[in-house]
């Protein structure tokens, strides 16, 4: 049903990731995004494969191939592979001569990862995981610090420790800290041993800066991190968002919160600057009915827009050829009887205006996306165009083209994290072909089945407030 169901979308996108299962055998995945006939985004796990070979990119690619041909899926209809920005995987993408993404939430890291480097943050951040760790590895404390939150009257929350390859982590670190450095440092400071762990005041001046600087973003990580509806049109207005608003520096804050938002802001800028990059964007921008042209600079608009039709026609022209391939197959129909003209006929007069060119019908297709109004910025844009397909026919081929591809590689990544829950300590003599099975299984089947739970509960709970209201 899988392998049925992905030959019959027109375009798709992929998501790729390189993973060492806890037996430390490595493995790629490769997952498939695609929007369906009803305007819903769907999302295949394809295989997640033994890849025993070096990780060099020529292997790389040839294994990215390899996946896609043995699902019969042909490259040609790959719109775009979203990777992190891995050197091995970035060249293996280029030996493929796949058009590429470079994964948001890769960057991001990257960004607040350059930021973190100033000195006054290393030490603040430093004295903090000291700090955490000190409870980690210590019932007693924990046992003290949840009496000193009931005393001053704290909210009894756990501290976070941080992951070192997700930056969320040391936010959600960093605001816990700031949350319960009373409690802390009362803990801390009552015991001789770990009293020169408890946080200066200048140590929690700069995770204050720290703080107010970068915990805006992590909203933003993760709802670009989700596959169920459409990221990859957020990209720019978001952009446009950090740099007027989240990460511009007001006169009111901080000197280091100041620097550290310019960091991450110029870092941003100068990776998302490639041309083939904010050209991907455009389109994509141009395609959802909430932002069309919002985003684009005013001096690409005219070149996105000729993109754009030149696109559409060439999927007019595909879509001629096919038909007419699938109707030389088809057996030829009987000759049409020769009908006579009726009395009226000789008195029709000729239509005014001259048939459009398929190019010009295109043109004027585009022209009345543009210039209807635009949807609501909450709406999801698929169920935009599931009504609206019908109106911008060619458009609506074009949306479908470009909206399935992911802003992040996270998809990737779930499934590695579903391959960490299969090969356990428990379960490492689990054969390669098995895991790439039952990773599968897990992530077509299971994960289709909580989707349903999860609307079904979402009725159950409509259901019971509509009899509440009618009882």
């Amino acid at each position: 049903m899988v392998e049925r169901d992905l030959r019959a979308v027109a375009y798709f996108a992929t998501t790729s990731d390189l993973w060492s299962s806890p037996t430390s055998e490595p493995y790629l995945s490769l997952t498939a995004h695609y929007i369906d006939q009803d305007w819903a985004m769907k999302s295949k796990c394809l295989q997640t494969a033994y890849f025993p070979e070096d990780h060099t990119a020529e292997a790389i690619a040839s294994g990215l191939t390899e996946s896609l041909g043995s699902w019969g899926l042909n490259e040609s209809k790959q719109v775009c592979i979203t990777t992190d920005s891995g050197a091995n995987i970035v060249k293996a993408t280029t030996l493929n001569n796949w058009t590429r993404l470079q994964c948001f939430g890769h960057r991001l890291h990257s960004a607040v990862e350059k930021a973190g480097k100033h000195k006054k943050v290393e030490r603040a951040v430093g004295v903090c995981k000291k700090a955490v760790a000190a409870f980690s590895y210590s019932w007693k404390k924990k046992r003290d610090l949840a009496v000193a939150q009931e005393e001053l009257h704290l909210p009894q929350h756990k501290l976070v420790t941080e992951s070192p390859t997700r930056w969320g982590s040391r936010q959600k670190m960093v605001e816990r800290m700031l949350e319960q450095q009373k409690a802390i440092t009362q803990v801390l400071g009552a015991d001789k041993k770990t009293r020169q762990l408890v946080p200066t005041w200048q140590d929690l001046d700069v995770l204050e800066s720290v703080h107010g600087a970068l915990n805006p973003l992590l909203e933003f990580t993760d709802a670009l991190s989700r596959e169920n509806y459409v990221s990859v049109s957020y990209l720019k207005p978001m952009l446009q968002l950090f740099r007027t608003q989240i990460l511009k520096p007001s006169d009111d804050e901080r000197q280091l919160t100041k620097e550290l938002k310019m960091t991450v802001m110029s870092y941003l800028d100068e990776k998302y600057a490639d041309p083939n990059t904010e050209e991907l964007l455009d389109v994509a921008t141009l395609v959802d009915p909430r932002f069309k042209t919002q985003y684009i600079k005013p001096e690409n608009i005219h070149a996105i827009k000729m993109r754009a039709v030149s696109e559409m026609l060439e999927d007019c022209s595909t879509s001629v050829r096919t038909e007419e391939a699938e109707a030389g197959d088809a057996a030829v129909p009987p000759p049409l009887k020769t009908q006579k003209k009726s009395l009226g006929s000789f008195f029709k007069k000729p239509e005014s205006s001259p048939a459009l060119n398929d190019r010009q019908s295109v043109e004027r297709e585009l022209e009345n996306y543009l210039t209807a109004a635009d949807a609501d910025s909450e709406m999801d844009p698929l169920q935009w165009w599931k009504v609206n397909e019908r109106n911008f026919p060619r458009l609506g081929g074009l949306a479908k083209h470009y909206l399935c591809i992911p802003a992040t590689s996270t998809p990737s990544e779930r499934v590695f994290s579903t391959g960490g829950n299969i090969v356990t300590c428990h379960r490492a003599a689990l054969k390669p072909e098995m895991v790439d099975t039952l990773v599968f299984l897990a992530r077509t089947f299971f994960v289709s089945l909580q989707h349903k739970l999860n609307a079904l509960h979402v009725f159950r709970c409509c259901f019971l407030k509509l009899l509440e209201f009618v009882l």
